[in-house]
């Protein structure tokens, strides 16, 4: 059943990750989709395959949610027909390095904060006030369990993650007298290009992260948020963790001793 049939998705950081996962998932609900991100070739790609697969509707444009005056310039410029959007997923988010504060780099944390905060911020200052006119609207703010636990070396990319938990309950409050839902959805480990930004592109670091365990797979996630997107009006699903099993907190991860094959 498509339950969000001509519903409008917008989803920031759509080219890969959960959010590609979210744009897949949404598409197979009925929705129409409006997809942005920085990599203007990973959109291309995702709108022609939505479109051949479930005849989707679908806007994309490249856009650096870090940017106030590119955010604010796009979303003027929207043709009135992607203007009324239904549900926002900000998701667009990174993590740079896993150094101690005193070794970190002031380029990753600028990079971090701008993105997670800054980006989350921007967007959801041009979009929300459309959907408290409309009183229409669920916004899904695409948090961590980082921001709930602190854990070694984490500091800045954490500190992001506290400010999306905070800045969602902030909205929550500020929006209790609208139709309005505002929803978070905070992953433990999830299998994507997340270690391979942290690392600056190091694949051998970041498949250490996810060695001898099973992470999440983006697809989990897309299944959550689509869940949060689609209960009746009256339910709003505040905050969501997901753990992978082998997973108990931000730092405590079961992992199974590699057998003789995978030693080497």
């Amino acid at each position: 059943m498509n339950m969000l049939s001509n519903s409008l998705v917008l989803i920031t950081g759509a080219s890969s990750g959960i959010g590609c996962s979210c744009a897949y998932r949404f598409a197979e609900g009925g929705a129409r989709l409006l997809l942005l991100a920085r990599r203007i070739e990973r959109l291309e790609t995702l709108a022609r395959e939505l479109r051949d697969r479930y005849s989707t509707d679908v806007y994309y444009e490249q856009l650096d949610v870090r940017n106030a005056v590119s955010v604010a310039e796009f979303f003027a410029r929207l043709p009135e027909e992607w203007r009324t959007i239904d549900v926002l997923i900000n998701n667009a988010g990174l993590s740079r390095g896993l150094d101690k504060i005193y070794e970190g780099k002031i380029t990753d944390w600028e990079e971090m904060i701008d993105t997670n905060i800054k980006g989350l911020l921007y967007v959801s200052r041009v979009v929300i006030p459309g959907m408290v006119e409309r009183k229409k609207g669920t916004i899904i703010n695409i948090g961590s369990i980082a921001g709930h636990e602190v854990y070694p070396n984490g500091n800045v990319y954490c500190a992001t993650k506290h400010a999306v938990d905070a800045i969602t309950k902030g909205m929550r409050m500020d929006l209790v007298d609208t139709p309005l839902r505002v929803c978070t959805v905070d992953p433990g480990m999830v299998e994507t290009e997340f270690s391979q930004v942290r690392f600056h592109g190091d694949e051998e670091r970041a498949r250490k992260v996810y060695e001898n365990m099973t992470p999440l797979n983006p697809d989990d996630i897309a299944d959550v948020v689509y869940f949060v997107a689609t209960r009746p009006p009256h339910v709003q699903i505040a905050e969501v963790i997901v753990f992978p099993t082998d997973q108990a907190s931000s730092w405590l991860v079961h992992r199974k001793e590699p057998t003789n094959g995978n030693t080497q």
